[in-house]
């Protein structure tokens, strides 16, 4: 069962004045067809620096992605499985595809999930353990930890029986 976020957003009245526009369950939840129980929640998304604060419109109302526009940001929830749960049974290339990403996994690597984005990403932990896995190594996060990706190839694995949940946001970046 995916784990379901409260988003409230603000914005601003025909006055001028702070408001909340929205509260209520994220609706932008793509569950990975091709990579059983991995789910992605889109929260939030601006397409230039500095971000336009004007009007009131979800800036997610759009198929998920994994990319943020070049210019823009992108704020999400993952959440993991356990790695016995889909790991062996998810189709990479389909995956990645199925969220404007084909470009993203490296073919030529033995773990299928391995990938690289023209984005920085600041993640945290928030449930769970993950493993961050990059080229020359991996390291195991616990909630509360950060993680910083600056476009580098990188998988995750969840080696225990906890589902793990990330807070992410994708910044795009000049890919290295």
């Amino acid at each position: 069962m995916v784990w379901r976020v409260r988003r409230v957003v603000t914005g601003h009245d025909e006055q001028g004045r702070s408001t909340i526009i929205s509260d209520g369950l994220a609706e932008n939840v793509k569950e990975m067809e091709s990579m059983p129980g991995v789910a992605l929640t889109d929260l939030w998304e601006t397409v230039s620096a500095p971000a336009d604060n004007r009007g009131n419109a979800d800036a997610v109302v759009r198929p998920v992605r994994l990319e943020p526009p070049k210019t823009g940001a992108l704020f999400r929830i993952v959440e993991f499985p356990p790695d016995h749960v889909w790991r062996n049974s998810s189709n990479a290339r389909t995956a990645f595809e199925s969220i404007g990403a084909g470009h993203a996994p490296d073919h030529t690597s033995s773990d299928p999930m391995q990938h690289k984005t023209a984005t920085i990403d600041f993640i945290v932990v928030l449930k769970g353990e993950i493993y961050a896995i990059v080229d020359t190594g991996e390291v195991l996060l616990k909630p509360g930890d950060v993680f910083i990706q600056r476009g580098t190839m990188h998988s995750w694995s969840v080696r225990g029986n906890e589902v793990c949940i990330i807070g992410v946001v994708l910044v795009g970046a000049d890919p290295v």
